[in-house]
């Protein structure tokens, strides 16, 4: 593959990275005192909003760090090698660990949606664990595509 758009993919990469950084430093925070005004006498739902997203967000830095590994990989000709299938297998749990995590904060934002008569805040969180789902069964899918491949190289290499 070409350096160029590996680099263009690196740099979506650290892009995608920017606005979660900034959602975690105004947006979060916002929530999370939304939510302590909304519920006054449950300030400990404030924590909660800080404990979900806060511990969703490392392993979504985590992924995109796998993400450029792997795109290191690819760059030194090592795309089929199980070091990528590794990578991909962490990207994997990394996804289903954020998926979890929106899953248990679900009922959080089924409150914040009641008070505020705002259901498309559930809306919301259901995307959150839809779109890291589908990310976690793409990775899946591609790690199998990838060993298998890894498997037949390996298999035509003792041939020859």
């Amino acid at each position: 593959m070409e350096r160029g758009t590996t680099l263009f993919l690196k740099t979506a990469v650290i892009l995608i990275g920017i606005p979660v950084l900034a959602l975690c430093i105004f947006l979060v925070p916002e929530i999370a005192n939304y939510t302590a005004v909304l519920y006054p006498d449950h300030a400990y739902l404030k924590y909660l909003v800080f404990i979900v997203f806060y511990a969703a967000a490392i392993p979504f830095y985590f992924a995109l760090y796998q993400a450029f590994k792997l795109l290191g990989y690819i760059d030194k000709n090592k795309a089929f090698s199980d070091l990528s299938v590794q990578v991909l297998k962490k990207i994997k749990y990394c996804a289903f660990i954020i998926s979890s995590l929106f899953v248990l904060g679900l009922p959080i934002f089924y409150l914040i949606a009641e008070k505020d008569d705002a259901p498309g805040i559930i809306i919301i969180g259901m995307v959150l664990i839809f779109a890291s789902m589908v990310i976690a069964f793409f990775a899946a899918v591609l790690q199998k595509l990838l060993k298998e491949a890894i498997d037949i190289k390996s298999e035509n290499d003792l041939t020859i």
